[in-house]
């Protein structure tokens, strides 16, 4: 499941969760966690907005963790995960220049990384692919990390050229599609 929270300062030329920005209400540690135990769902997912914006995500992923769930956090990758409990899978988004934010990233987030977390690069262009490319090798993330995903930014990018790319250079990536704007409307909030 997903537990979204409220608010981001990246404002991303192709965002798909304006939405995110502003929205939202605010509720308790303990009504957060009641709700994921409601739902009786092993695989929790925290993501926004940008979570790391909020200090009282971390005492709610040790709560978590506390409580047997398997906790992701998808981030941005502009703000320091230093603080996220080791037993965490980190999903660190690195922007790409297309996103209008590629100034923003946190260049010792990728030193920090684990080998159970991901790194994802979303690709608007040629540009956007050529500089996840030298990422991915300077730091070496191939062998580093237990997944890299390039994901097309959906309508903009063909996601047949960028796995054609991706062939063409033999790349240890996976290509990620957004499934929900395949499966669902492009413009839905998720189900």
């Amino acid at each position: 499941m997903f537990v979204r929270l409220t608010a981001c300062d990246l404002r991303c030329s192709w965002c798909d969760t304006p939405y995110a920005f502003h929205e939202g209400r605010k509720r308790s540690l303990e009504d957060i966690v009641a709700e994921v135990d409601r739902l009786e769902c092993p695989l929790v997912e925290l993501t926004g907005g940008e979570p790391l914006l909020q200090d009282e995500v971390y005492p709610l992923m040790e709560s978590l963790l506390n409580r047997g769930y398997q906790v992701l956090l998808e981030t941005g990758g502009h703000r320091s995960t230093e603080r996220v409990p080791q037993a965490v899978v980190t999903i660190l988004d690195v922007k790409c220049p297309g996103s209008g934010e590629s100034h923003r990233n946190e260049w010792s987030n990728l030193e920090r990384v684990r080998p159970h977390d991901e790194v994802k690069f979303v690709v608007k262009d040629r540009a956007d692919y050529d500089f996840a490319r030298e990422v991915l090798a300077k730091f070496q993330l191939a062998s580093r990390v237990s997944a890299i995903h390039f994901s097309p930014v959906h309508g903009v990018l063909d996601p047949k050229l960028l796995c054609e790319w991706v062939l063409e250079d033999r790349l240890p990536v996976r290509v990620q599609l957004q499934l929900h704007k395949y499966i669902w409307e492009p413009s839905a909030r998720g189900v």
